[in-house]
């Protein structure tokens, strides 16, 4: 029985029951889900019923602090030009040319969009500490309605030096626009 495994995984099924199971799917969410550490991202706008909106892995990414398995997400190596904005409010959060290949199993990026220098006032993201992977880290949310995104780290490529590690269902992609438009009739 998945007793022990309950505390550290989100088990994605059709369970009702309450009790655990073998899982179809595992995303992996960390110790938060100890009792007194479930906090709801949702102070901005408490009326939008997030479990409608997402599917069942963006709600628990984006809402209750989970992680997507390593070279799963779909932006993984993705290079199209564009956009990734938050899956929830559809914030500009990362621009495809911050972004490159770390090799972790996550879309990484140098930057957030609306960073300049290091001053990140102009972005959509904001930085909170956290403890939940077992050493001192930093979270990186969506500053327009809390959606946890994944975390930056302090091993990325220069000029800053940062990798913003960040996970393919917090993000949706929005390709640039051709902006040489013709008619032709």
């Amino acid at each position: 029985m998945w007793s022990k495994g309950c505390l550290w995984y989100w088990i994605i099924s059709s369970n009702t029951s309450g009790r655990c199971q073998k899982p179809s799917a595992i995303i992996y969410s960390g110790p938060k889900y100890r009792a007194r550490e479930v906090y709801s991202l949702t102070r901005y706008d408490e009326t939008t019923d997030w479990q409608k909106k997402l599917t069942p892995e963006q709600y628990v990414v984006t809402r209750e602090r989970g992680t997507e398995l390593p070279f799963s997400g779909i932006y993984l190596n993705h290079n199209e030009v564009g956009m990734y904005h938050c899956v929830c409010c559809d914030a500009p959060l990362f621009s495809s040319e911050a972004k490159y290949d770390s090799g972790t199993g996550w879309p990484s990026f140098r930057e957030a969009h609306g960073t300049w220098e290091r001053d990140e006032s102009h972005s959509s993201i904001i930085r909170r500490p956290d403890n939940s992977l077992g050493s001192a880290g930093t979270e990186v949310l969506c500053k327009n309605c809390d959606a946890h995104l994944g975390h930056v780290f302090e091993d990325g490529p220069d000029p800053a030096g940062e990798r913003f590690c960040i996970n393919s269902v917090a993000l949706k992609f929005k390709p640039r626009e051709n902006n040489t438009s013709q008619k032709t009739e």
